[in-house]
């Protein structure tokens, strides 16, 4: 069996002593890449982030993706998800696990709609399962047994806040990060959707940087009172949508 003799952290039988990353710029961004790449098996692919609802009753088309997916972030994720990860990224860093589990049951209350609460629980609890063993760490596991106990909703945003905080990657790339996974998700949708092509898509995502600069920003600036979206025709789409006799995307 092949050995990798400059390997310190291999142990006997080839297994690691930690799966932790290193305390590092370069470890920490390796954990970013990681999350947000569409291969980890988070559920993201199942999403359409309320996209198909409006592909359903012809709200949007390829000229008005764009201003879709930006109003989304600002209006939307922004003020909810990436909020609320900012909020549980700081109170698990600081190991108040009573701080998390408020941030969670906040956001989890202020998803009107029953796919989008779901989701987010579905996708949530399935990267705090998936991280507690890729990653590892106390705070990870702690906090899944919470979810698993249903003392807490495990919402996909406070569970990533969660993990990057156990990993170390500090709060502004860790919500810069989400944010871009979820914009990755949304264009990925849109190709399903044929909405776009796979070169506008690119075009779509790097275009959208900004926005997603501009959204990292003020969630950093928001506190727990601040937390909640008003998008109130996205909500509209998705009450549709559940009701749809066809559906491709779970959201």
């Amino acid at each position: 069996m092949y050995r990798d003799e400059g390997d310190e952290t291999a142990e006997p039988g080839g297994s690691a002593r930690s799966t932790r990353a290193p305390e590092t710029d370069l470890g920490h961004l390796l954990v970013g890449l990681q999350l947000t790449d569409s291969a980890f098996p988070s559920g993201f692919y199942t999403l359409s982030h309320g996209l198909e609802g409006f592909v359903q009753e012809g709200a949007v088309d390829r000229d008005s993706l764009p201003a879709l997916l930006h109003d989304l972030l600002r209006h939307g994720v922004g003020p909810s998800d990436a909020t609320a990860l900012a909020l549980a990224h700081r109170a698990a860093a600081a190991g108040d696990w009573a701080a998390v589990a408020a941030t969670d049951r906040r956001l989890h209350a202020t998803k009107l709609n029953r796919e989008m609460r779901q989701a987010a629980t579905r996708t949530g609890r399935q990267l705090l399962d998936l991280a507690a063993e890729v990653f590892g760490g106390d705070g990870i596991a702690r906090y899944h047994r919470t979810v698993t106990a249903c003392r807490a909703p495990g919402t996909q945003a406070v569970a990533a806040g969660v993990v990057y905080a156990e990993t170390g990657v500090p709060v502004r790339q860790a919500v810069a990060a989400d944010l871009f996974a979820f914009c990755a998700s949304f264009a990925g949708a849109a190709l399903r959707l044929r909405l776009t092509d796979h070169r506008l898509a690119q075009v779509l995502l790097r275009r959208t940087a900004p926005v997603i600069e501009e959204t990292t920003r003020r969630a950093l600036a928001r506190g727990l009172d601040d937390l909640g979206a008003t998008t109130f025709a996205a909500d509209v789409m998705s009450a549709r949508h559940e009701r749809a006799e066809a559906r491709l995307f779970a959201s």
